[in-house]
């Protein structure tokens, strides 16, 4: 996977350059669970603007490169894109408010329909409280509208 990793750099620096950017490729670390062949983080000064509202500029270039990787090496290439470790806050964030959320559910009794969101974070608030033992999540509503929703057992 090395050759990975390095077209993945190579794109991510091309795609930089074009935006007129600067800022530099590292290599990242996976979060819990995931099992990514490549990991790649930007860091730099002010960029926000890669990361866009909720991501969403962020998953267009993790998309774009994916694309541009995958068609240089003829294969299937997953490749996950991070800016100054904007998807390990936001895990640990998710992480935090699914606990809120069911220590809220468990008191009051009453489900909980939180904002919505992504798939990929949908799936960090289930995997957080699939092993609780007084609440359930269940994924409700199509498309950009679909939120979890969290309830008691």
């Amino acid at each position: 996977m090395a050759a990975a990793r390095e077209t993945g750099r190579e794109v991510l620096e091309e795609l930089l350059s074009l935006m007129d950017l600067r800022a530099k490729v590292e290599d990242g670390k996976p979060l819990p669970g995931e099992k990514l062949a490549v990991k790649l983080n930007i860091v730099g000064d002010d960029l926000g603007i890669l990361i866009g509202r909720r991501g969403s500029t962020l998953y267009s270039l993790q998309f774009i490169a994916y694309l541009i990787v995958s068609h240089r090496l003829r294969t299937h290439v997953p490749i996950n894109v991070d800016v100054e470790g904007y998807k390990d806050r936001r895990y640990e964030s998710l992480n935090i408010l699914a606990a809120r959320m069911a220590e809220s559910v468990m008191a009051t009794g009453k489900p909980v329909a939180m904002e919505p969101m992504p798939a990929n974070e949908r799936r960090i608030i289930h995997l957080a409280l699939r092993d609780h033992p007084g609440v359930i999540t269940q994924s409700l509503g199509f498309g950009d509208e679909r939120k979890v929703t969290i309830r008691k057992k």
